[in-house]
């Protein structure tokens, strides 16, 4: 299980890293051709998003890793999954049926940790 664990974590922690640095770091121009929501949803809330991202990647990697309350790596993925849940109102809203296999990947890789990190804690 613990395998299991670091496996799916690591792979969500790369994915969240890139996503949320981006979305940090990039312009609502630069960001616009990727995610065509940045309009909608304004920039300070996809740099919240992205800053929560970042925060999610390295809550999943860092406290099993230390040992320091590795509590905060299920309440990290628990965290991400709910950053998809709105990611999929947000999709459905803007009628992108198209992206919503992506972030329902991503739920469940989210939900998978979670469940994974119990026995990782």
């Amino acid at each position: 299980m613990e395998i299991a664990y670091w496996i799916v974590a690591g792979l969500l922690a790369v994915f969240y890293l890139y996503a949320g640095g981006q979305k940090v770091v990039r312009s609502q121009d630069q960001l616009r051709p990727m995610m065509g929501w940045v309009d909608q949803l304004g920039m300070p809330l996809v740099r919240t998003i992205g800053v929560l991202e970042l925060l999610g990647a390295i809550g999943l990697i860092l406290p099993p890793l230390t040992g320091i309350a590795a509590w905060l790596a299920i309440a990290a993925a628990v965290g991400l999954a709910l950053v998809q849940v709105g990611g999929i109102v947000t999709h459905v809203r803007r009628g992108e049926a198209k992206l919503l296999p992506l972030n329902v990947v991503l739920l469940v890789l989210a939900a998978v940790a979670a469940w994974l990190g119990t026995a990782v804690v």
